[in-house]
């Protein structure tokens, strides 16, 4: 997308009284260059009975690690412990990451709905990042709330990764320190000719990245 003003357009597609549907552009020079379509539900009491669900498994820093004013990551993989260090993270094992964002606009309060849809993108990050660095870029990214995160930290453990022909489908969960937000999941397609070595690019380069 160039350098260059444009303008947001939404729609309402469809309101009734349990659900609402938004479609979002951001359209420059008269082209579309984004889409975001959003599904709002009204919230409610939950059906009665019991329904199987998966032990949580997330991981979380000690407190304090990062600022509310916004932070680089944090990274986790396998059995190692929370670091900056991404070169200590570029290996094949299991990928957890911690965040605090800054506002998306200087001097307004980034909203806990904006620091969810943002984190999303970092799905194919956690899902994508192997021993040889990450060489996939993001072609579609879908994020399912069941709730808004609490506070200012959020995290994203990589779930699952389905890959064939240059294809990947990659899936994670976001939580915040009372527990799971929702799932992420992106479609990605192989970039193995610009594939990124996080183990040897400059650490400041990265954090701007990850951003």
């Amino acid at each position: 997308m160039a350098n260059a003003a444009f303008d947001m357009r939404s729609n309402v597609v469809r309101r009734g009284s349990r659900i609402a549907v938004v479609d979002a552009t951001m359209v420059q020079d008269g082209r579309e260059r984004v889409r975001a379509s959003a599904l709002f539900l009204i919230t409610g009491d939950e059906p009665p009975g019991q329904v199987w669900s998966s032990a949580e498994d997330l991981p979380m820093p000690p407190d304090g690690c990062v600022s509310p004013e916004g932070s680089p990551p944090l990274f986790k993989s396998g059995e190692r412990e929370w670091t900056s260090d991404f070169a200590v993270n570029q290996n094949a094992a299991r990928k957890f990451s911690w965040h605090s964002l800054p506002p998306l606009v200087a001097g307004e309060p980034i909203t806990p709905f904006q620091r969810a849809a943002i984190l999303g993108d970092a799905t194919n990050h956690v899902c994508h990042w192997g021993s040889e660095g990450a060489g996939y870029i993001n072609a579609d990214v879908t994020v399912t709330l069941s709730r808004l995160p609490i506070g200012y930290e959020l995290g994203l453990r990589a779930d699952n990764t389905i890959a064939a022909d240059g294809i990947s489908i990659g899936s994670a969960t976001l939580y915040d320190r009372s527990g799971a937000v929702g799932t992420c999941m992106v479609t990605a397609l192989s970039n193995a000719r610009r594939q990124i070595d996080f183990a040897t690019t400059a650490a400041a380069a990265l954090t701007s990245e990850s951003r």
